[in-house]
């Protein structure tokens, strides 16, 4: 009783005559917003039907072509970069990491070459640098000779120092400077000094072309490198930095040899990059031991974390907690952990999906150094006299940098997506309502009408369905006609 009261109320309420559906079909061809259908519907001449009809199809397919394209655009994550120059009052001056090409001081070397050895294996953490075996085995007899020797001490104590006798002349925007202005840094350089670190208060100068003014007595008789590893130059080398990133070196510091004036002209870089996947940075990402994300920091933190593992200590010129290596174990066990790490890939950098990507936000400094010889004949027999020393000294240790604002400007280089999703809206509401007249409200004119008829296919099919089984089981239950023979001939 239940169903043929459910099959009642289908027919008689919802499942219209077919005489109804087809005005239904008809008055929705006719007064629809989707252009061109109401001309292949009311009009009376074959020959202009047709041409209606090809005109609606072809207008359908070069719609549907258009709206693909700008999809698979739009799936292709496209980036445009833009360029921005700010000018400003005043301007953050950078943080400046100066170290000393000569590391050592030679009268607390017995053995140059040794340590100059040691270092390497050290700084090889930060830097890789190649070595030939026939050095190791001098390592061996040193190390079996001098198990509790601090290669991290004796750098503080005997590499190079920042005092009067050292910076003998510091200037930043008309204030005199004095070396503890300066901070401690260990480097692939050894001892290094940063100029305006994050823990001072911002330094700004209002004026371009005054900055920084340094003069450095290198003393190439107190300080050597040894030439037969390749340590060959001597002067001053220095990075421009943003304040809250560690000096990264690597190659990429600037150098001033001795007797020589550097002018150095700094402007500032912001790069704006986006996340992924329309770029390749991810703004989540943050570091343990570093107040903001670089790809140097991170990397540094990877490798601690590897070494720590694989070593159960922490290499002193890396950020982390952990127990200090000494030098048996930078021997033994950091040195293979850091050449494992580069040759397996273990931290990897550039990419989103890589271990360090490149930061969201970052600001770099480019230069542009001039050099000229320093001192004439008369500024040499100043300094002559002021350090009593000889020319000839003056020549081969002062250095003299100048580091300074090209102009009082920012550069911003910003990556922004090509195409946005709102933008991929107007794309493809501009396409159909070119081609087919169609719009927002012509959509859900189409998507009522579908699933109109959807309705009475569903109950069309309800209605039908249950004469089926029944339809079925009598078609079983009847005998076949040789079954019906097969009976008569029993009989």
């Amino acid at each position: 009783g239940i169903l043929e009261k459910t099959q009642s109320y289908l027919t008689k309420k919802l499942l219209s005559h077919l005489e109804d559906r087809k005005k239904y079909h008809q008055e929705f061809a006719s007064s629809t917003s989707f252009h061109g259908v109401h001309h292949i519907v009311q009009t009376q001449s074959k020959t202009r039907k047709m041409l209606w009809l090809l005109i609606v199809m072809g207008c359908i397919v070069i719609v549907i072509w258009q709206i693909c394209s700008r999809f698979i655009y739009y799936f292709s994550w496209p980036t445009t970069t833009t360029v921005v120059v700010q000018y400003v009052e005043n301007i953050k001056f950078p943080a400046v990491t100066f170290c000393n090409l000569n590391r050592f001081q030679a009268h607390a070397v017995s053995n140059l070459k040794v340590f100059f050895l040691l270092w390497n294996i050290v700084s090889g953490v930060l830097k890789q640098v190649a070595m030939e075996d026939k050095h190791f085995q001098e390592l061996d007899d040193f190390l079996f000779g001098n198990k509790n020797f601090s290669i991290k001490e004796f750098t503080r104590q005997n590499g190079f120092y920042l005092n009067s006798s050292t910076l003998l002349e510091c200037d930043f925007f008309g204030k005199q400077c004095y070396p503890q202005d300066f901070e401690h840094v260990f480097t692939e350089y050894g001892n290094c000094y940063t100029f305006n670190h994050d823990d001072l208060p911002a330094r700004r100068v209002s004026l371009s072309g005054r900055g920084l003014y340094l003069l450095f007595d290198v003393q190439q008789e107190k300080f050597t490198d040894e030439p037969t590893l390749g340590y060959t130059d001597a002067g001053i080398t220095f990075v421009i930095h943003s304040p809250k990133e560690l000096p990264r070196f690597d190659g990429l510091g600037l150098l001033t040899p001795v007797g020589l004036h550097a002018q150095v002209a700094i402007s500032q870089l912001k790069s704006i990059i986006q996340e992924y996947p329309w770029g390749e940075c991810k703004p989540d990402l943050k570091l343990q031991y570093h107040k903001i994300y670089s790809t140097n920091g991170c990397l540094q933190e990877c490798k601690a974390r590897h070494i720590l593992d694989q070593c159960g200590c922490l290499p002193f010129i890396l950020p982390g907690n952990g127990t200090e290596c000494d030098l048996m174990k930078f021997y033994n066990c950091v040195y293979p952990a850091v050449r494992d790490i580069e040759i397996k890939g273990l931290c990897t950098a550039g990419t989103h999906n890589s271990t360090c990507p490149v930061p969201c936000e970052e600001t770099a400094y480019p230069t542009t150094v001039t050099y000229s010889s320093f001192g004439g004949k008369e500024a040499i027999k100043y300094f002559s006299a002021k350090l009593k020393k000889s020319p000839e000294y003056i020549r081969q240790n002062l250095v003299r940098i100048d580091i300074k604002y090209h102009d009082l400007s920012y550069k911003i280089t910003q990556q922004q997506k090509a195409l946005t999703f709102s933008e991929l809206l107007a794309d493809v509401g501009g396409q159909l309502g070119l081609f087919c007249g169609a719009s927002m409200i012509t959509i859900i004119e189409l998507l009522e009408y579908i699933f109109t008829n959807f309705c009475w296919m569903c109950i069309f099919l309800l209605l039908k369905a249950p004469e089926m089984p029944q339809w079925n089981n009598q078609s079983q239950n009847q005998p076949t006609h040789r079954e019906k023979n097969k009976g008569i001939q029993e009989c």
